[in-house]
């Protein structure tokens, strides 16, 4: 089958297009043919080894040091393709099912083919979309949904978005409107009709304006791409106002948590583990995606052999949503 293979850390030209051995299911297993993919910042942090601090070391000591190791060589985190074969002990699926599914850093999605337990975090694909739509879902749309339900929205609170044009910023968004907030998303300048158009009330261009300096303040925070102080966000919270942060850096997380306590906030962040819970929370996206009540954004669309290319434009921070990886099969 044809992946992307990455042996060592680098530009996206260290990505190469591979023959590689088909995978096989084990018992328990289903194997997937992935229709579609996606390319995230954290993809690109992955092939790069742009960490800092302890974290650089933590992925070198779990991914491997020098390049990724053989199980981490062909990246990606979420697919949607059709179930092609089913292990003899597999009851959840079958053979034609059509489904979308995160792997975590399971990874594996940039390939024709990949096996996953029928127990991961697989869902059947909602009728209402594409495989290209249906695959920009689970990461940004899980992830978003994970910190919304944190915050416990009520109707008529204020949420501010910093990083509201991403893959996980949309889906914050939308949720959020869901759930009743008043939304400010602060995102790049090809963004900000977009963001009105799936539910912000108001848009900052972050290259124009220093949301900092606004003066208003808002029940609930969230932080999607953690590149600014927590210090710098403790003017614009409400008492008791929750912070929310979906990229900490580890080495400020305690003397973070400790100001937000001082201040009176809810200091959350961490990512969500439990797979039951993945896959309850990929049924409600895969509902309310059926109602029309959330919508796949996507900003750009290439082929397998096209990946380099879309590692370069996801790394220039100003995609809108998500990039989609399209595979073509010539049978």
């Amino acid at each position: 089958m044809k992946a992307i293979v990455c042996t060592k850390y680098g530009p996206p030209e260290v990505l190469q297009l591979k023959e590689v051995e088909k995978p096989t299911p084990k018992d328990n297993e289903v194997l997937i043919k992935i229709h579609a993919t996606t390319v995230t910042m954290g993809d690109c942090e992955m092939r790069s080894l742009q960490f800092s601090g302890i974290l650089k070391i933590l992925m070198r000591m779990g991914i491997g040091f020098r390049g990724p190791r053989k199980k981490f060589t062909i990246f990606g985190q979420e697919l949607s393709g059709e179930i092609e074969e089913v292990g003899k002990q597999v009851k959840l699926f079958k053979k034609g099912d059509l489904i979308f599914a995160s792997t975590g850093f399971n990874f594996g999605t940039y390939a024709e083919y990949k096996c996953l337990s029928e127990d991961d975090t697989i869902v059947i694909k909602p009728k209402n979309l594409t495989f290209e739509e249906a695959a920009a879902v689970p990461t940004g749309g899980l992830e978003a949904l994970h910190f919304i339900r944190k915050a416990d929205i009520k109707k008529g609170q204020t949420i501010l978005i910093r990083g509201a044009s991403g893959s996980i910023g949309t889906f914050a968004i939308q949720l959020a409107k869901y759930y009743g907030a008043e939304i400010t998303g602060i995102g790049n300048p090809l963004s900000l009709d977009v963001m009105k158009s799936i539910g912000a009330d108001k848009v900052i261009d972050y290259t124009k304006e220093d949301f900092t300096q606004s003066g208003e303040t808002h029940d609930i925070i969230f932080d999607v791409i953690g590149k600014c102080s927590f210090s710098n966000y403790l003017n614009l919270l409400n008492k008791k106002g929750i912070y929310l942060n979906a990229n900490p850096k580890i080495s400020l997380i305690n003397r973070d948590k400790n100001l937000a306590k001082k201040n009176n906030i809810n200091y959350i962040s961490g990512n969500m583990d439990d797979t039951e819970e993945r896959i309850e929370q990929l049924n409600f996206l895969k509902k309310l995606l059926e109602e029309q009540t959330l919508k796949s954004i996507i900003d750009k669309r290439y082929s397998l052999e096209q990946m380099v290319e879309a590692h370069r434009y996801v790394e220039t921070g100003q995609k809108v949503g998500n990039v989609v990886i399209k595979i073509e099969y010539n049978d």
